[in-house]
């Protein structure tokens, strides 16, 4: 019973963010996506379970869920050298979404 109540409050949840998508300021401005373009649609696509669409549309978007989790934990559990951890991940993280925006730029 448990699991059919998460799965019909995902399936609204993931109605409710379809139709609530927030529009980019920096593409309404410009014209050009900006990085963080497309983390939305991902995002609904991850909960959805759809693991590759979710990587197509935005490779960065499990990364950066893993870091908002990573740093989460290290700061709720003190962890040692927690400021070094969180520096080192978001650096990673950060090099792999400029790096996945300019092959979204330049090569796609």
């Amino acid at each position: 019973m448990f699991i059919l109540f998460i799965f019909c409050s995902s399936i609204n949840l993931v109605d409710w963010l379809q139709n609530h998508l927030i529009s980019c300021p920096f593409k309404a401005l410009t014209g050009i996506d900006c990085p963080g373009c497309g983390f939305q649609r991902s995002f609904i696509a991850l909960v959805q379970g759809d693991l590759s669409k979710s990587w197509s549309l935005y490779p960065p978007t499990i990364p950066l869920l893993l870091l908002f989790i990573a740093v989460g934990l290290f700061y709720k559990f003190q962890i040692n050298q927690r400021h070094l951890l969180s520096k080192i991940l978001i650096i990673a993280v950060g090099n792999f979404v400029m790096v996945s925006y300019l092959y979204k730029v330049f090569i796609r």
